[in-house]
């Protein structure tokens, strides 16, 4: 049986409150075999414990304070992800990074928190989970202003060109996540793809959101990574086995699974 790692799902999101349990069956008879949830800020962390508690093996949980969640109160949330971090048994730092698309109020800030979990990851040995959204020069300005100590780790949600991934690789041992965007008609990661190695490429729904075609404009869940398997291994001209196996791989390598 093809079997499947979904890197990057929220599946402790609201969305799924409904059918929670309904959903998770539905999940792990399409194959997937395990979900990484990534942690968002202090507001989400019980919804994500108690849901991960839920799922038992079949989740591994990350730990970091999201970018977008920087605000008036960073220091402190900073400082509950670093908490947390310490306390919790996590595969990963994560979600962090930059995002200058819903505002660059706090970009400075931003910045911070991210290098701060960055050499968090690195002392701990972890992988991190970055989010980059228009902040790609400020994300690789901060890597670089590490000198070299930068940890492991994964671009969520990739959607660049072919030239970004080079300058991400330049920058340390980083994995490129692809979700549903390959399956967007005119996405140029699709392009992008068609050069990067099957070894560097992580599969990942971001569920509840960016759904993948078909499903495009419904609620993104874990089952339909099978669909954005389907269009890698078609751009890449291989099989649906293939993807899945070196994808899975990649994931249990990542992450220690």
């Amino acid at each position: 049986m093809i079997q499947f790692v979904d890197t990057h799902a929220h599946l402790y999101d609201e969305a799924f409150d409904n059918d929670f349990e309904e959903t998770v069956g539905r999940i792990k008879g399409s194959g997937v075999v395990k979900c990484i949830f990534p942690g968002i800020d202090s507001s989400s962390y019980s919804r994500q414990t108690s849901a991960a508690l839920k799922c038992g093996d079949f989740v591994a949980q990350a730990m970091g304070l999201h970018p977008t969640s920087v605000g008036e109160e960073w220091q402190k949330e900073l400082e509950f992800a670093l908490d947390a971090l310490e306390k919790g048994d996590y595969v990963a730092v994560g979600e962090i990074g930059m995002d200058g698309y819903w505002s660059k109020e706090f970009l400075q800030q931003q910045k911070e928190v991210f290098r701060v979990q960055l050499e968090e990851a690195y002392s701990k040995g972890l992988p991190v989970i970055i989010h980059a959204r228009e902040a790609t020069e400020e994300i690789f300005e901060v890597l670089g202003s590490l000198k070299g100590k930068v940890p492991g780790g994964v671009f969520h949600a990739f959607s660049g060109s072919y030239e970004t991934y080079r300058r991400i690789q330049a920058s340390g041992d980083f994995m490129i996540g692809i979700g549903g965007v390959v399956t967007y008609k005119n996405a140029g990661v699709a392009k992008a793809i068609e050069n990067i190695p099957l070894e560097r490429i992580l599969l990942e729904t971001d569920s509840p959101y960016l759904t993948p075609v078909p499903f495009r404009g419904k609620r993104n869940e874990s089952s339909y990574l099978a669909y954005i398997a389907e269009k890698i291994a078609q751009v890449k001209g291989c099989s649906l086995e293939e993807v899945a196996a070196v994808t899975t791989a990649n994931a249990h390598k990542m992450f220690r699974l």
